[in-house]
């Protein structure tokens, strides 16, 4: 704290310098917002300390940015006037760009940017970093107070006192650069962490999905609310990812805990499920391995054994544990099938969904999932439920925020949602606007996600089902079946392509793979072939050597096809392999002969 002058004769003054400074400590400084914190430096100065007062903060601290890196070091740069208080009229503020001995200047109206003139005390004590005094006709005496935190200068502070009023001392100048220096501290830590909280909402962003993804036998609409900025960033998220099979992933997650971490956290948390969602597992499979992943985030040193026995303990009563060094989420993951329009659920201490059954008559019902434990305690299984969704049903999956806050009991939260969702069928963006407004989303209290999907399949026509005998002859059939569906689709084009694509999975099925053969074509944005069968080893791609006389079959599907795989089922597993339809794009069917060329 500066030293306060203590005048002789002048106890009094000594004091109620003290009691000011012991008010500054107490009421300076409660938030993290820089306008709040400007207002509070004022309600402390003014009238205790003096008549008029105002604050100019530079515009860089609004955006967390360092005030030095701008230009015009003079003291000329711009200010923005953020806070303005009288004790004596409520008239026009009057503080501002006036000279010693000038008249009084036209008045700055609060949140406009100005300039201080070269040369005046003002431009001098940003340039100096020093207290300058001044003068002025209705204004007696001003003192212009930089405000520096960490060698940087934000701003600056004016005390004015009126004619009638003492003139301000040199104890006065101290105790208001004392005044000045607590608030700047206090404004230079909201610079910081609004520039955290920003940095945290572009990683945030960045990592969810565009605004309208899509997805087969789908109508997708989400919506995404970042807490408000007098809070720290949530750890919300969202996902919707395509899986083979015109399949479609439906992700909503939630990390415990806010700021950047909780928002690293969220980013870690979704790649891996991104990563999982390819290997194309189970959805409980896919909980479980997050469930690990999460436990082994929280925990730099200790190794996984410590790490899993923290998280185990999270409910044992006495035993401490930190739970800043425990990454807790809750998640929903479904996998929707749109041929079958069945949908797959596993939850890991997550809300359930809610669906609304077509013609939305009824509120919507939320959906008995089995709720399983948070991601990162470990030691439970999660199960997994399917539910056939019939076609215009509408599914939604949330956050916590959008149904709960300080206002707003869970239960009353979910019984709004669920009378809000029902209705007859309009748009989906509609429908995500109605439910944003109903359920009083403006408190920011609280990350917000929602994701709505309507159900509607694909069409009996898009999808050619057959099955074969496992015999040789099966594969000059599959190849007569597909090339008749590729006809009845108009997609000749593609008819050579595939043709030589089916033979290959076809003959690989028959070779490596055990019981009767399944065919199936599925049409959508791409064209879709699976091969089934009951064998339980997957397929694994080789370079077949020169003098090798086959073992060159996956690698001519790699080439010809838009993308390839398996994936395992109940009874065995399934190949499959994707197309391009013809004038979806640039893209250019690859050349047969010159692929076949390229194998040897």
């Amino acid at each position: 704290m500066n030293d306060i002058p203590a005048e002789a004769g002048k106890p009094d003054d000594v004091r109620r310098a003290l009691a000011l400074l012991n008010a500054a400590g107490a009421r300076i400084g409660n938030s993290l917002d820089l306008d709040t914190t400007a207002r509070e430096l004022l309600d402390v100065a003014v009238p205790q300390f003096c008549d008029l007062a105002s604050v100019d903060l530079f515009p860089e601290v609004f955006s967390g940015e360092d005030p030095r890196a701008g230009e015009g070091l003079d003291g000329t740069r711009p200010l923005r006037r953020v806070a303005f208080a009288s004790a004596v009229s409520d008239g026009p503020i009057t503080l501002g760009h006036h000279t010693t001995g000038d008249p009084d200047p036209e008045p700055v109206e609060l949140g406009s940017i100005h300039r201080y003139p070269a040369g005046s005390p003002y431009a001098d004590a940003l340039r100096t970093a020093r207290v300058q005094r001044a003068t002025g006709t209705l204004v007696q005496s001003t003192l212009a107070v930089p405000m520096v935190a960490r060698g940087r200068v934000l701003g600056l502070v004016q005390f004015s006192r009126t004619k009638g009023s003492e003139p301000f001392a040199e104890r006065d100048a101290a105790l208001g650069a004392e005044l000045a220096a607590r608030a700047a501290v206090c404004i230079d830590n909201a610079r910081l962490y609004r520039r955290e909280h920003e940095r945290a909402l572009i990683l945030q962003r960045s990592l969810l999905p565009p605004d309208d993804p899509e997805a087969a036998g789908l109508d997708i609409a989400c919506r995404y609310l970042p807490g408000s900025t007098a809070t720290e960033v949530g750890g919300d998220w969202f996902d919707v990812i395509e899986l083979p099979g015109h399949r479609t992933a439906l992700v909503v997650g939630d990390v415990m805990g806010r700021g950047l971490r909780a928002a690293v956290a969220m980013g870690e948390l979704r790649t891996a499920v991104r990563t999982l969602a390819m290997l194309d597992l189970e959805p409980a499979e896919v909980l479980g391995a997050l469930d690990e992943i999460a436990r082994g985030l929280g925990a730099p040193r200790g190794g996984r054994g410590e790490r899993s026995g923290r998280a185990a303990d999270l409910s044992s009563g006495p035993r401490s544990t930190d739970l800043s060094e425990v990454y807790l989420a809750t998640c929903i993951y479904a996998v929707y099938d749109p041929v079958t329009r069945r949908c797959t659920f596993a939850n890991a201490g997550h809300l359930p969904p809610a669906l609304v059954d077509p013609g939305g008559e009824r509120p919507a019902m939320l959906l008995d999932v089995p709720r399983g434990v948070p991601l990162g305690v470990g030691g439970e299984p999660f199960e997994e439920k399917q539910v056939e969704l019939p076609d215009g049903a509408l599914l939604a999956l949330y956050t916590d925020g959008l149904v709960e806050s300080r206002h707003q009991p869970l239960d009353e939260g979910l019984q709004a949602l669920r009378t809000t969702l029902a209705g007859p069928e309009r748009p989906l963006e509609d429908v995500c606007d109605e439910v944003l407004g109903a359920l009083e989303t403006h408190h920011g209290e609280d990350d917000i996600a929602l994701l709505l999907a309507r159900i509607h399949g694909l069409p009996g026509g898009s999808v050619g089902d057959w099955r074969l005998p496992a015999e040789p002859r099966s594969v000059a059939r599959a190849r007569e079946l597909a090339c008749r569906q590729l006809a009845d689709w108009k997609l000749d084009d593609l008819a050579d392509t595939a043709e030589l694509l089916v033979s290959e999975l076809v003959t690989n099925a028959l070779r490596h793979g055990e019981g009767d053969i399944r065919l199936r074509l599925l049409l959508d944005r791409t064209l879709v072939c699976e091969v089934w069968d009951a064998g339980l080893v997957q397929p694994r791609r080789r370079r077949a050597r020169d003098t090798d006389e086959g073992g060159r079959g996956l690698q001519l599907v790699d080439l010809l096809s838009a993308g390839w795989g398996s994936r395992r089922t109940p009874r065995g597993k399934i190949v499959w392999f994707e197309l391009d339809l013809p004038g979806g794009g640039d893209t250019k069917p690859p050349d047969m002969a010159e692929a076949l060329l390229s194998l040897f």
